[in-house]
């Protein structure tokens, strides 16, 4: 069986989330749990499922940008569906403008994503909700007139026709009228400034309409349908720009630290991504004091041990990760007798996979611009070195010498410490976090790690 180039060059996408309920995403699929430190999703899905299935659960979920987030959150997604709770999972980045939000922006938005799934099961009206929607809209000058929209159809629910807003018969969709809102805001800092401005002192309030007119009537009408309960899932939080807010507070420390309390307050069940980095802030104690529960970690998948002995157990996952993009239809075995047909030798595959760090995006990312600069198979070594060179080359240019000092104390230690300076590290991906028997150490990315800046 010849590979197809192309296909495998579109199947190495690494902007491509995996939807693990699609039986052709699930091929692709790669279980790294044994080598990450822990079941992390079967966790949380147990938190949910098992231990308060019908109590509001909040927990955040972090790991580097590019790690494979995504993809589990919607295998916890899938999971958690064919347990009867109703999911609603979303990406906040498309709601929300990342270099500058406030906590009313992130209850906005999950009440417009739960809206939009389930205001069709709502059968009072919301009064409060829909009076600081209105008073929104004046703040913002926006008119809401006559627009309408077939909203989609969800699995296991009645089917509704289109939902709208007039205002000749003062009917409000709150799924739309918040996406009004927020289309509107999103892309403009002085209208941003005066909805928060708005929504700021009145955040209590807020939080009390979503509470009471949206959620809790919600989840009483899916458990009348034979459902557990409602679980919202908010991805790609953990992308939120770490510049500081007007008053000098860094923007993370202050929604996940100062605004803790909202985020936790909404009476369902709740994910939320969180950036990495703010598990090296000197504010890590106080959230930790204001979530329930600590932060889960999605590592690194490890390629070599804390003593640089190369780890097989992950390069073996990695190699399968690979593989399976050009084999889907094949077990691990046939994938490794065809490695030849992909890589002039295993030790370019092998090479590959230790370069990543066992970060998942990077190394798909590595292997894409490989085929794309080659295009033919197998593919080369020379050309590897190549493109690892260019991308050693765009991570050095930015990095001062007070971060190549960090990187080299990085690289003796294992280890970083709360300085703002390992944040910037991690946030940038120049350092990777794995676990060890339930332990956290650290390690340079090893591309970077070859800089001569780092050679010792």
């Amino acid at each position: 069986m010849t590979v197809d180039l192309r296909k495998f060059f579109q199947a190495t996408d690494p902007g491509k989330t995996l939807f693990v309920e699609n039986p052709e995403d699930r091929k692709y699929y790669i279980d790294f749990s044994s080598v990450r430190g822990g079941q992390i999703i079967e966790e949380l899905k147990d938190n949910i499922t098992f231990f308060s299935p019908n109590d509001p659960t909040c927990v955040l979920f972090t790991g580097h940008i590019g790690c494979g987030k995504s993809t589990e959150l919607l295998r916890l997604k899938t999971e958690l569906e064919q347990e009867s709770f109703h999911v609603v999972y979303f990406e906040s980045s498309e709601d929300l403008e990342m270099a500058d939000v406030d906590i009313g922006d992130v209850l906005l938005a999950i009440a417009h994503r739960v809206s939009q799934s389930l205001e069709n099961l709502l059968q009072k009206e919301p009064n409060r909700l829909k009076d600081l929607l209105q008073g929104a809209w004046k703040i913002l000058n926006v008119e809401v007139t006559g627009f309408k929209l077939k909203p989609p159809e969800i699995s296991g629910l009645p089917k509704i026709g289109d939902i709208g807003y007039t205002s000749e018969n003062q009917k409000v969709s709150i799924a739309f009228g918040i996406g009004e809102i927020t289309t509107r805001v999103k892309n403009d800092a002085t209208l941003r400034e005066r909805l928060n401005q708005y929504l700021g002192p009145q955040k209590t309030q807020l939080l009390e309409a979503i509470n009471q007119e949206l959620l809790e009537p919600a989840i009483a009408m899916l458990k009348q349908q034979g459902k557990k309960g409602l679980v919202v899932i908010v991805d790609n939080l953990d992308r939120i720009d770490s510049r500081q807010k007007s008053w000098g507070r860094p923007q993370q420390e202050y929604l996940f630290v100062d605004q803790a309390e909202c985020l936790t307050k909404l009476n369902c069940h709740l994910v939320y991504t969180m950036p990495l980095a703010l598990k090296f802030s000197s504010d890590y104690g106080n959230l930790t004091q204001r979530f329930l529960e600590e932060p889960k970690v999605l590592p690194m998948v490890p390629v070599q041990l804390p003593d640089g002995l190369k780890y097989e157990v992950g390069m073996v996952l990695l190699r399968q990760m690979v593989l399976a993009r050009a084999f889907p239809n094949l077990d691990e075995n046939q994938r490794l007798n065809k490695i030849t047909e992909i890589f002039e030798s295993a030790e370019t595959l092998d090479r590959l996979c230790y370069v990543s760090g066992g970060h998942v995006r990077d190394l798909l990312r590595l292997l894409n611009t490989w085929i794309k600069k080659e295009r033919k198979l197998p593919l080369s070594g020379e050309v590897l070195e190549e493109v690892i060179r260019a991308r050693r080359n765009e991570m050095t240019m930015p990095i001062s010498d007070v971060e190549w000092q960090l990187l080299r104390q990085v690289q003796q230690r294992k280890k970083v410490s709360g300085d703002r300076g390992y944040q910037t590290l991690i946030r940038s991906r120049l350092v990777f976090e794995y676990r060890d028997r339930g332990e956290s150490w650290f390690d340079v990315n090893p591309i970077l790690a070859e800089a001569k800046e780092l050679r010792l």
